[in-house]
C-alpha cells in the first residue's frame, strides 16, 4: 500500500470515528464539542443553500464529506514526511468521478432521465455535442485544477525546507494550510454549482412530484 492511500484510509477512519463520536449522544443542550459540531454542519448547509437555491438536506451529506475530506487531506502535508492524498492524480481523479456520479445522479433525481437528457439540447439541439463534451472537461478541470494547486504547495515547500532548514518554511506552512482550506472550499463549491446546475430546471419548474421529494 503507497502512502498517499495509507494517509487516505487513515483520514476516512478518523472523519468516521469523529462523526460517530460527535453524533452518538446528542443534547438539547450541547457540549462544546456539539456546539462546534453543528456550527461546522450549519456553516456547509448555509453554503449549500445560498449557492444551489435548495434545501440542503439532500446534498449536505456529500458536499460536508467532500469539504472534510480535503481540508484533512491538504494540511497532512504540515506533517514531515507525509505527502497529502491530493498531491496525486489517482485521488484528484477520483473526487471529480465522485462529483461527476454525483451531478448525473441529481440531475437525473430532479427530472428524470428523459427530461436530463433533453436538457443537453439546451437552447438548441445543435449545443447537445457541446454540452456533454462540458460535462466531462468540468471534472477534468476540477481534477487538474486541485492536483496543480496543492502539488505546487507541496514543491514550494520542500524547496525551501531543503534549501533554507526547518524554522524559515514556518510562515509557508501557515500560507499553506490557508491555501488547502481554500482550495477545499473551492472544489465543493464547484461541485455544488454543477450539481446546481443539472437541477436547475427542477428548481425553476417543479413537478408536484418533485416538490414532495425530501
Amino acid at each position: 500500500m503507497s502512502q498517499p492511500v495509507a494517509t487516505t484510509w487513515a483520514i476516512m477512519i478518523v472523519l468516521t470515528l469523529v462523526s460517530w463520536a460527535m453524533t452518538r449522544r446528542l443534547a438539547h443542550h450541547p457540549t462544546r464539542g456539539q456546539a462546534a459540531f453543528e456550527l461546522v454542519v450549519e456553516t456547509i448547509a448555509s453554503q449549500v443553500r445560498e449557492t444551489m437555491t435548495v434545501e440542503p438536506k439532500p446534498y449536505l451529506a456529500l458536499i460536508g464529506t467532500l469539504f472534510l475530506f480535503l481540508l484533512m487531506a491538504n494540511w497532512a502535508s504540515l506533517i514531515p514526511g507525509i505527502e497529502p492524498p491530493t498531491a496525486t492524480l489517482e485521488t484528484d481523479a477520483a473526487l471529480a468521478m465522485i462529483v461527476f456520479g454525483a451531478t448525473l445522479w441529481f440531475g437525473i433525481r430532479a427530472l428524470g432521465l428523459r427530461a436530463y437528457l433533453a436538457s443537453f439540447a439546451q437552447p438548441s439541439i445543435l449545443l447537445a455535442p457541446l454540452n456533454v463534451i462540458e460535462l466531462f472537461t468540468r471534472s477534468f478541470s476540477l481534477m487538474i485544477r486541485l492536483f496543480g494547486n496543492v502539488m505546487s504547495g507541496v514543491f514550494m515547500i520542500g524547496v525551501v525546507l531543503s534549501l533554507a532548514g526547518l524554522l524559515v518554511p514556518i510562515p509557508l506552512m501557515a500560507l499553506e494550510m490557508l491555501t488547502g482550506a481554500v482550495q477545499a472550499y473551492i472544489f465543493s463549491a464547484l461541485a455544488m454549482v454543477f450539481i446546481g446546475s443539472a437541477i436547475s430546471e427542477a428548481i425553476e419548474h417543479p413537478s408536484p412530484q418533485q416538490e414532495s421529494l425530501p
